[in-house]
């Protein structure tokens, strides 16, 4: 996994904080594999409270991680947890890594 322990943790503390302590967050894409470099920074958030899972809250999260990790670029798929899945959530759960 190519995060520094301080942006994993600022990852963690930062979902929690828009999305609920009990929101699951997970890194995908090509940020998992130690042989590449560069790329962007893919999370995969499930949340339990439907009242988070919107855009607006995405956005405003989005804005506060790149305030506290960096101008860097963060892609963001939000679900709330009773929603199916649909690909991209399947391949996140999959492949992705549990931060």
């Amino acid at each position: 996994m190519r995060l520094s322990d301080r942006e994993r943790d600022t990852i963690k503390n930062t979902v929690a904080k828009w999305f609920g302590a009990d929101a699951q967050v997970r890194l995908f894409g090509s940020r998992t594999d130690d042989r590449l470099r560069g790329g962007d920074i893919d999370l995969h958030i499930v949340t339990a409270r439907p009242d988070l899972a919107n855009l607006d809250t995405e956005l405003a999260f989005s804005v506060d991680l790149k305030d506290r990790i960096g101008e860097q670029k963060i892609d963001v798929v939000l679900r709330h947890q009773a929603e199916p899945d649909h690909p991209i959530d399947r391949l996140a759960k999959e492949k992705g890594i549990l931060l």
